[in-house]
């Protein structure tokens, strides 16, 4: 039996009408950037994370730049973050033009290690960037608290973990900002790219509206120097349609990790290891496979039709644009081991019984 890693069709097809009339209401109104649609966005997605603001963007890699640019974080400034997530988390500190300075993970949830977060603290640190990697949140609590020592502002890029929980409290109610993503894949994606921003802080909710219009307030004069950070109507629309049913496709998604966890009991297989104070979204179900069978088992389960991905091959230490940083193999060990071994497999909310059992079989049988 064939399994794609995401089936987006199939989640189209349980809204399809919602999906529909939010659009044609948009094309009705020829409102397509900003406007009623976004601001309606906006406050459901504050409601939802148990936040003061939500300010839409057009991609979760341009919410971190924004962020960064309301608080002026730019050359000459340190960021901490971690060497092992996707791309944008290190773009956006270079695109600002600061210097990223990676630390390594926590072998077991792949999420920064505050430890060494602490220890890479320098005078020029200005800001850290932590990451809730595949659906669970990091140990942000005791990165707030190693901030608040050293008067840090934190970032929480949350990209894959809208809804996720930590003790109790929904990502976003933790950091300065915290940043969402809404490309398609996300566990919230919409028909394209989108993003947003929350937080807690009028002021800096305030610098965020203005730097995502080139800097205006009011319209056509320009105190700053912006970016065209807006989010399309239309993304919104679809956006509110799916934020309906967010958690009972994340309750979906855990129901498929539980049935994954008890599959690969007692094997090779090393599954998610969530903390018992977390919650996961389980953006994406990563298992580990040691002893170098990583790659094998990839092209054993792609030759049988079973979706599959490495979420990430490369740490960014060891990617060729961060060359001048002068990091190299064997600088962060934990994030190297995982990127040899970690393997993705289809957890979304839609996939049958027998679809499961056909991913848990195909892993197992190449083990």
């Amino acid at each position: 039996m064939k399994v794609p890693l995401l089936d987006l069709q199939a989640q189209y097809a349980t809204i399809r009408e919602e999906v529909r009339k939010a659009i044609d209401e948009v094309c009705e109104s020829q409102l397509f950037i900003l406007g009623p649609q976004v601001q309606g966005l906006e406050a459901e997605i504050a409601a939802y994370c148990g936040t003061k603001h939500a300010i839409g963007v057009s991609s979760g890699s341009d919410a971190l730049i924004l962020a960064l640019m309301a608080r002026n974080i730019g050359p000459g400034d340190e960021v901490i973050t971690t060497p092992f997530t996707f791309f944008a988390t290190a773009g956006a500190i270079s695109r600002v033009g600061a210097k990223p300075v990676f630390v390594d993970i926590e072998p077991k949830t792949f999420n920064i290690d505050p430890a060494a977060v602490k220890a890479a603290i320098t005078r020029q640190t200005k800001a850290i960037i932590p990451v809730d990697l595949f659906g669970q949140v990091c140990e942000i609590e005791r990165i707030m608290e190693i901030a608040r020592e050293r008067d840090l502002f934190v970032i929480q890029d949350s990209a894959q973990t809208i809804g996720g929980t930590h003790h109790g409290k929904k990502s976003g109610q933790f950091a300065q900002i915290t940043t969402f993503s809404f490309f398609p894949s996300k566990n919230l994606g919409g028909f394209g790219d989108g993003g947003m921003v929350v937080t807690d802080d009028d002021a800096l909710a305030e610098q965020c509206r203005i730097l995502r219009v080139h800097g205006s307030k009011p319209k056509y004069y320009h105190h700053v120097i912006g970016g065209n950070f807006r989010l399309d109507a239309l993304q919104a629309a679809v956006l509110r349609v799916k934020l309906k049913h967010l958690d009972a496709w994340s309750q979906k998604r855990r129901r498929n990790a539980a049935y994954y966890d008890c599959r690969f009991v007692g094997t090779p297989v090393v599954t998610p290891a969530i903390l018992n104070y977390n919650e996961s979204i389980y953006n994406q179900y990563t298992i580990r496979i040691g002893n170098g069978k990583r790659d094998a088992i990839e092209s054993a389960l792609k030759a049988r039709g079973i979706g599959c991905e490495i979420y990430y091959p490369v740490p960014l230490h060891l990617q060729k644009c961060f060359a001048y940083l002068e990091r190299k193999a064997g600088d962060f060990p934990h994030s190297e081991a995982a990127a040899k071994e970690v393997l993705s497999i289809p957890i979304y909310p839609e996939l049958t019984q027998a679809q499961m059992d056909a991913v848990a079989a195909a892993v197992l049988e190449s083990v």
